[in-house]
């Protein structure tokens, strides 16, 4: 009974929420990155579409001379290259926003297994401790994986619990904010659905860091946009083109694919999103990274990103 009362008081407040700007932070270094992109939400890409043979410094000064304003790293063990990540940063101006934690998959929180959810604990705590090095304000994390072993309900309250009393306060100690994200992970399939788990942890530590692109198999982002609303801390963006019929799907680049982009920008417009907007890609060169920069900046404008040059 008391979760079916605090799945209505979910839904209820659904209508009512509106996006709470977050602080972008200040800039690391005396040199500035590029100005705030329009809405107050600002660029970003993950250190993984930049070219892995170039130093993190080299890297953050392509990702800053293209038009990125920030950066989102993938977890780091080793504390002599996190220091290098975060001299990097500070020297590049090009501020590290979120950390994409990186044991979810291989060991989730919502396994049976004690040994694999202290694992998938120590790398979120890892995590943690990388954000708070570098100066990011969240890291992202997949909460559960459903799978033949897994049930959907186990998957729930297993990781609400773990979440709950081993990872919350960790995050409060290092005021970083635990992101969770909707992903091919058989969980969280309803905007509805998402907002409940969010709320039920009754944090401001927890919130949803919302995937365009992974709800266009089954949803519209705009519909999940407008339900999430305030709870949304961060954007991943990517673009597909869908086969329906066939169940098949391409990765195409941005504007590229069947997402309406102009109205998941209103979407955003209508939550007052203000935060940061990261490209999930495949990586490339300059000229790769300056069209991807430029077309964020027409998804921003509420302009198509792309338009099919006319035989």
């Amino acid at each position: 009974m008391n979760s079916r009362r605090s799945f209505l008081r979910s839904v209820a407040a659904l209508a009512a929420t509106a996006g709470l700007p977050r602080a972008a932070g200040a800039a690391q270094a005396t040199q500035k990155p590029p100005a705030p992109a329009a809405g107050g939400i600002r660029k970003s890409t993950l250190i993984s579409m930049l070219p892995r043979d170039l130093s993190y410094e080299a890297r953050f000064t392509l990702a800053r001379d293209v038009g990125f304003e920030a950066i989102e790293m993938q977890t780091i063990t080793n504390e002599q290259t996190a220091a290098e990540i975060r001299d990097a940063s500070k020297k590049t101006g090009l501020r590290i926003h979120s950390v994409m934690n990186m044991e979810h998959w291989s060991a989730p929180l919502s396994s049976s297994d004690p040994e694999v959810v202290q694992r998938s604990v120590r790398g979120m705590e890892t995590s943690l401790r990388n954000a708070a090095l570098w100066g990011a304000d969240a890291v992202l994390l997949v909460p559960a994986v459903v799978d033949a072993n897994t049930s959907y309900r186990d998957a729930y309250t297993r990781s609400q619990r773990v979440i709950r009393e081993q990872l919350i306060p960790k995050a409060a100690e290092l005021k970083v904010t635990i992101a969770v994200e909707e992903v091919w992970n058989k969980f969280l399939l309803s905007p509805i659905e998402f907002a409940r788990y969010v709320d039920e942890f009754e944090s401001p530590w927890v919130r949803a860091y919302f995937d365009v692109g992974n709800v266009v198999l089954y949803g519209f982002p705009q519909d999940w946009i407008r339900t999430l609303g305030s709870r949304i801390v961060k954007l991943h963006i990517k673009d597909f083109a869908l086969d329906r019929r066939a169940g098949r799907f391409t990765w195409v680049n941005l504007g590229e694919g069947d997402i309406d982009w102009p109205e998941v920008r209103r979407a955003l417009a209508d939550i007052k999103f203000s935060g940061y907007m990261t490209t999930e890609l495949s990586n490339g060169d300059a000229a790769y990274l300056k069209d991807l920069s430029a077309r964020v900046d027409k998804i921003l404008a509420g302009e198509r990103p792309f338009t099919k040059p006319t035989a």
